[in-house]
């Protein structure tokens, strides 16, 4: 595992994700010599429909949306800011596995 210092580079919520179809957070993490991004995000209800051959429910996508919201709650707090906007150039940690990114948080100590 390595860990790496940065910074929130960019950030968003709307849609994104696999076929610009899932709703929820978007960010760029890194330094300006690499870079990361990552999401919090699922299907986004109004484009995605759920049929008899989906492998998930409503209830669901309603308990997915929730955690979502709650991870965004406590980035807010984390990072002492009351809109997601407001996450770009807050400071990072970055934990990497080979060149797989395995977790990353606000440095709530250096805020």
């Amino acid at each position: 595992m390595e860990k790496k210092l940065g910074k929130i580079e960019e950030v968003r919520f709307g849609l994104g994700g696999y076929q610009g179809a899932m709703l929820g957070l978007h960010v760029t993490l890194g330094d300006g010599g690499w870079g990361v991004g990552d999401s919090r995000a699922n299907w986004d209800s109004e484009q995605i429909k759920w049929s008899e051959n989906s492998k998930w429910t409503e209830e669901d996508r309603d308990g997915w949306y929730s955690e979502i919201m709650r991870y965004v709650s406590k980035l807010l707090k984390d990072a002492k800011v009351d809109s997601v906007d407001k996450l770009k150039g807050k400071p990072v940690e970055v934990t990497f596995d080979g060149n797989t990114l395995k977790e990353w948080r606000i440095l709530t100590e250096v805020l």
